[in-house]
Order: structure tokens, then sequence, then C-alpha cells
């Protein structure tokens, strides 16, 4: 356990106790604003809200809809997952603040109209402190059953009137970064043409991630867990270069690691055995454990923050609240190149890590704009 009076560690790091430990709510989300749990049995509706921080503004933060071994499982990954959103928010410059939902079960059996519907009446009694989105395990139609009873919903479908997937820009925000990572680990000029790129995850974001990559002539090598994922890549691309796990995607060359699945995948063996100079990827909460950062650090390899790089997504949902433009949200998106820059320049002439440089730009922003505004009481 860490030491409870150390500054605590950024949004890529599980903040609460491991699955191992006793879980206190208010002990690993004492960061936290406002913790809520969802329960309707008619529909076997069991879900978390985590709301984290509305000094910018509003919550925004995606479903996850997930088989969660345990409740204390779910509770944890929420935590993480929306304080990860304040900092993504914060930033990307957006006026919003942090939050995320889980809804424990398999999608595959117990995903109804009537749940997401049952799900929406619970969010649209945050009042507003607390708005919606897709995330793994749930998709824009999904949303529209949401809407059906709440407002305070975004990544709708176009059909009505909302941005549609939200993978599209959160893909294109993770290949700017990483050209901008790429500069950082080779130098000013430099470019993923001819550099072999590993893919772990080529679901709805690693897919989109695979065509930028070819289009710029990069050597792209994928691996997922799901064999009609990795179907869909060979019809999709013939050129790109298959492998059926993450540890053979591993013990490959590599020039780029892009990890686009679930969180927690750079541990320290995976950190001690890496061959790319450069780590960036659309995953949420990628470090294991706090530590990670420096280890990447020491070894020469140039982590791009996974929230600073993967915030597209969140662009493109929180263009919808102002009536969409994807010309727009792209627009802002592409900021993401200049944004992750701005962490590796801080982060040589700070001497740290890019995630604590990348932490470091994000509280400046919530302490600066935040302090102006206070707690977000919604509509």
């Amino acid at each position: 356990m860490s030491d409870p009076t150390s500054t605590p560690p950024g949004p890529g790091h599980s903040t609460a106790p491991s699955s191992s430990d006793a879980l206190d709510v208010f002990e690993a989300g004492a960061e936290h604003e406002q913790v809520v749990f969802c329960n309707d049995p008619a529909t076997g509706l069991r879900a978390v809200v985590a709301i984290h921080s509305t000094a910018l503004g509003p919550a925004l933060g995606g479903t996850r809809f997930h088989p969660y071994p345990s409740t204390a499982d779910a509770v944890r990954d929420v935590l993480d997952l929306s304080r990860g959103m304040s900092y993504k928010a914060a930033l990307a410059g957006l006026d919003l603040g942090g939050g995320k939902a889980v809804i424990i079960g398999d999608p595959a059996t117990l995903k109804s109209e009537g749940l997401l519907r049952a799900y929406g009446r619970f969010v649209q009694s945050l009042g507003g402190r607390y708005y919606t989105a897709c995330d793994v395990g749930t998709f824009s139609a999904d949303m529209d059953h949401v809407a059906r009873e709440c407002s305070y919903v975004t990544g709708r479908t176009v059909a009505h009137g909302g941005a549609g997937d939200s993978s599209v820009l959160t893909a294109y925000g993770v290949f700017r970064g990483m050209q901008a990572a790429g500069e950082a680990a080779w130098g000013p000029g430099a470019t993923l043409e001819g550099r072999r790129v590993g893919v772990a995850g080529v679901g709805k974001v690693g897919r989109h991630l695979v065509g930028h990559l070819l289009e710029v002539g990069a050597h792209v090598v994928v691996t997922d867990v799901w064999e009609p994922a990795l179907s869909r890549i060979r019809d999709e691309h013939p050129a790109v270069e298959l492998v059926d796990s993450t540890e053979a995607l591993m013990a490959g060359q590599l020039d780029v690691y892009a990890p686009c699945a679930l969180g927690h995948a750079l541990t320290d063996e995976v950190v001690q055995t890496l061959s790319a100079s450069v780590v960036c990827g659309a995953a949420n909460n990628q470090l294991a454990h706090p530590g990670i950062e420096k280890t990447l650090a020491e070894r020469g390899i140039a982590y791009a923050p996974d929230y600073c790089v993967n915030a597209g997504g969140l662009i493109q949902v929180a263009d919808e609240l102002a009536g969409f433009s994807f010309e727009r949200a792209r627009q802002r998106a592409d900021g993401i190149y200049e944004t992750t820059r701005r962490v590796f320049e801080l982060a040589a002439s700070d001497g740290v890590p890019p995630a604590v440089a990348a932490d470091r730009l994000s509280e400046r922003r919530m302490h600066e704009i935040g302090r102006l505004r206070g707690l977000w009481l919604g509509a």
C-alpha cells in the first residue's frame, strides 16, 4: 500500500486497493465528489456511477458494460476511469469534469432495452452532473435507448442527431499523439513510415488506428483475444501481420507498442522486455502501478500518457453537446499532436516522466479554472 501522505498518482495508475484487499469506498474514492449505486432487479441492472470532479463543468464519461468478477472490482475500475476522465478533459482544454459508469454483467446476455432505459432514469436523477456516452460494451444505438429516459446523453447515433461512433476520433487522436511521441523518441521530423507498430486490440479504436498507420507507410502487427476482430482486420487490410497473442506480439522487434484493449497493460514484466522505443495506445489506465512511468523513462521509452492521446473520443462526444460538427471536432482532435508535444517538452524541462508532466498540465488547469467554478450543481 502506498504512503497515504505522498502525492496521489496520476490517472494512468490504479488508485484503489487490489482485489485481495477489502474495499472502503470512501477511502478508495477519497478524491471523488460522488459515487452512486444503481439497482433495478426487474431488468437486472446493477451499475455504479462515479463523479470524480466537476470543477471545470459537468462530468462526462462513457458507460462500460462488463462482467466484473465482483462489485468491488467494478467499483475500483469506475473510480480509476472517472479520475482519468477529469485529467483527460482538463488536458484537452474542455470545460468538462470527469465521470464514468459501469454496468456489471455480460452485455451479450444481459443487455436489453429495458435495462438501458432503467439506467437512463438513474443518470437523469443526477440532474446533469453526469453526462453518459459509449465505452467498452456499449454503442451509439444503446445511447439512443438511454436517451429515451434521460436528457444527459451524448455519443448517440447520427440518425438521432448524435456524433455516432466516437472511436473514429479516438483513433485519430492516438495516431496524432503517436506521431508526436515518435518525434520525441527519434528526433524532429521523424515519421512512422517504415516503423514496425504493434497494436494489441483491434476492436472499435484499434481497427481505425490500423488504417491511419497503413496510410503513412508503417508496418503493422496486430493481435486480439477475439478471433472475429482479427478476421475483420485480415479482410480489410491483407498487408497487416497477425499474431495469436500479446506475448507473441511483444516477443517480436517493435518500434512502437500500442495497447488498445483493457487497462494495466504495462506491467513490470512487459516494460522490462519491451523492445519498442515508443508506447502510445488507446487503452485507459495502462500503467499497472505507480512507478512504471519511471521505469519506462529509465529504459529510454517515450511513453505518451493514455489520457493525453486517447482524448479524441471525448472531444467528439463533447462537441455533440453544442450541435455536432465532425470537422470542428476533428480539428480539435488534431490538437492532440501539439498537446503531446507540450507534455514531452515539459517532461524534458522538468526532468520528470511524461506521465508526471501530463498530470501537472492537467492539474494546473483544473486549479486555475476550477477555482472559478466549484461544485457543478447541474440543471
